[in-house]
C-alpha cells in the first residue's frame, strides 16, 4: 500500500483504507503513530473531516470524542505500563497547529527519555525524531493496544 492515505487520513479511515487504525470508536478512530520515538504514541481521529476543532462538534459529539480520548489514553496508559518499567504517564493534547482537522494525541512519556526533554513537551524532540518509524516491527504493540482497547469498551458496557 502507498503512502496515498496520509492526504486523506479521516477519509481513508472511513473507507477502510488507513493502516494505521487500531480501531472505530464512537466519535472517531484510534490510529497508531506514525512515529514511534514513544513507543505506543497513539493518535484519536474525528470521524468527520470537515471538523477543524472540538467546538465544530454539537455538544453531545464532543463528549464521545472526549470519551474516546480518555479511554484511548487508559489504553496506552495500560499497555505502556505492562510493556515498559519506564513508562511514566500519558499526556493528552488536541493542538490543531498542523493537520486542519479535529484529533487528539496521546503520548506515553518515559523515565528513560533525554533528560533536556523528559519533563518538557513532545513537540522539542529533534526533528529527526519525526520521521516516520511506524513498521512490521511494531505489529505486537498494535495488536495490543487494540486488544486493550476492546478490553476496555468491554468493561465500559458491563458496568
Amino acid at each position: 500500500m502507498t503512502d496515498g492515505w496520509k492526504r486523506d487520513r479521516i477519509g481513508s479511515a472511513l473507507r477502510g483504507e488507513n493502516p494505521t487504525v487500531l480501531r472505530r470508536l464512537d466519535a472517531g478512530f484510534a490510529v497508531i503513530g506514525d512515529t514511534q520515538f514513544l513507543p505506543g504514541y497513539c493518535v484519536l481521529l474525528t470521524d468527520s473531516p470537515a471538523v477543524g476543532r472540538l467546538t465544530g462538534l454539537p455538544r453531545p459529539r464532543r463528549l464521545e470524542f472526549l470519551a474516546d480520548m480518555e479511554l484511548l489514553g487508559e489504553a496506552v496508559e495500560n499497555v505502556c505500563a505492562r510493556r515498559d518499567p519506564g513508562f511514566r504517564r500519558v499526556n493528552l493534547e488536541i493542538l490543531g497547529n498542523t493537520d486542519p482537522f479535529l484529533h487528539a494525541h496521546v503520548w506515553p512519556r518515559y523515565d528513560w527519555e533525554p533528560a533536556d526533554v523528559v519533563g518538557r513537551p513532545v513537540w522539542l524532540y529533534p526533528v529527526e525524531n519525526w520521521v516516520s518509524s511506524l513498521g512490521p516491527q511494531h505489529d505486537s504493540l498494535r495488536s495490543e493496544l487494540t486488544a486493550e482497547i476492546d478490553r476496555l469498551r468491554a468493561a465500559s458496557t458491563t458496568s
